[in-house]
């Protein structure tokens, strides 16, 4: 397969399924540094924190450490999310999630909170996550699960989802309720170490239990693609709920281009976690 052909098939399965995989896009050296520095991170979180996020596993901020720029600003990553047709990618923030050694799943949730919007049930994604993952993942160590099409279809779990931050969520009180359920229609998303997995916030994710002896770690980025066209209430709404950290912005020239903006006195499209049967 040539390049064109590449990037319009991992197009095509962002669009339609809802993520795709980048392979090898992590530089070996970056990868190590990523390591090394989120171990250093991770090992500093109070047991009393991690016992609140036993489903997700560590929720560190990126904006902590600006050694995290370079990874928001990686130019093969842009690059590649360019040639699938995705430019003027803005960026608002991150988290380390690093699932410890024989730790529960995570549940079923979403990420997107702007379905008020009409435009977020369009097929064109408003937001995406970039995940790198800093080990192989499979099964067995808590990879990540997606039901393929759920950012645009509806889905029965969209009727039982609870808030994705309840404390009975997160800290996996009930592994019977309804989000932490096998589904039929869900696939695992196993990766090597290195490789960009690039999803639609509005997709249904989970990730299996971490089974095994080392912790499972990813770097997970909030990207905004194609954000000039987006109508200036969702703009609004992105720089008002997802554009944090500012002084980091500031004192990275690079990552200053890529923040979130509006025009000024445009209303925001409110914050609203619940989608929204389509007729349509």
């Amino acid at each position: 397969m040539n390049d064109l052909d590449y990037y319009q098939e991992k197009r095509r399965q962002h669009l339609e399924d809802g993520f795709c995989i980048i392979e090898n896009v992590l530089p070996p050296e970056m990868l190590q540094e990523m390591r090394e520095l989120t171990d250093r991170l991770i090992d500093a979180v109070p047991e009393s924190d991690n016992k609140k996020q036993r489903s997700t596993g560590s929720m560190i901020p990126v904006g902590r450490n600006p050694a995290f720029a370079k990874l928001a600003t990686l130019q093969p990553a842009l690059d590649a999310y360019g040639r699938m047709g995705f430019d003027d990618v803005r960026f608002s923030s991150g988290y380390i999630i690093s699932k410890p050694p024989h730790s529960p799943p995570l549940f079923w949730h979403f990420d997107w909170m702007g379905w008020a919007h009409p435009r977020s049930y369009e097929i064109e994604p408003v937001q995406t996550f970039f995940m790198y993952y800093l080990v192989d993942t499979n099964r067995s160590n808590g990879c990540l699960r997606v039901i393929p099409g759920s950012h645009l279809r509806d889905h029965p779990l969209h009727d039982q989802l609870e808030d994705a931050h309840a404390p009975v969520l997160t800290r996996a009180e009930n592994l019977e309720m309804a989000e932490f359920k096998t589904q039929p229609d869900e696939v695992d998303v196993p990766v090597k170490a290195g490789d960009l997995v690039i999803g639609d916030s509005r997709l249904l994710h989970a990730a299996h239990a971490n089974s095994t002896e080392t912790r499972r770690t990813v770097i997970t980025l909030w990207m905004f693609p194609n954000f000039g066209q987006l109508p200036p209430p969702l703009q609004a709404f992105v720089v008002a709920v997802r554009g944090r950290n500012p002084q980091w912005f500031v004192e990275d020239p690079v990552l200053a281009a890529m923040r979130p903006d509006c025009p000024p006195g445009i209303e925001a499209t409110p914050d609203s976690r619940t989608r929204f049967r389509r007729e349509d």
